[in-house]
């Protein structure tokens, strides 16, 4: 016979009658469709999901990089970041920070 306070700590106790909501059935993100507009709704999604960068990795995961090829990517990204800051500061001081040797 029990006699005493139960332990509602243990996993599997507590509120079995709880909702679930609709991003705990999917486990991550949701957009909710309002007055049946769903290009709305996929215009949130794409946004939603270009700032997690799921797509990106998505893409990466496709085929192996081998490190030497990810470092030469990463240096040529940095390379054009580099050159678009040049381009950008060009357009707006009318010069660029040029090496004089």
């Amino acid at each position: 016979m029990f006699v005493g306070k139960r332990n509602t700590n243990r996993v599997g106790f507590g509120n079995r009658n709880q909702t679930k909501t609709a991003r705990d059935l999917t486990g991550g993100t949701t957009v909710i469709v309002h007055n049946n507009d769903v290009t709305k709704a996929l215009r949130k999604l794409k946004k939603k999901l270009q700032a997690s960068n799921v797509l990106q990795e998505a893409r990466d995961r496709q085929h192996f990089i081998k490190p030497s090829e990810k470092r030469r990517l990463a240096k040529k990204a940095g390379r054009n970041r580099w050159l678009k800051k040049q381009r950008e500061m060009e357009s707006q001081w009318g010069f660029s920070k040029k090496r004089m040797y």
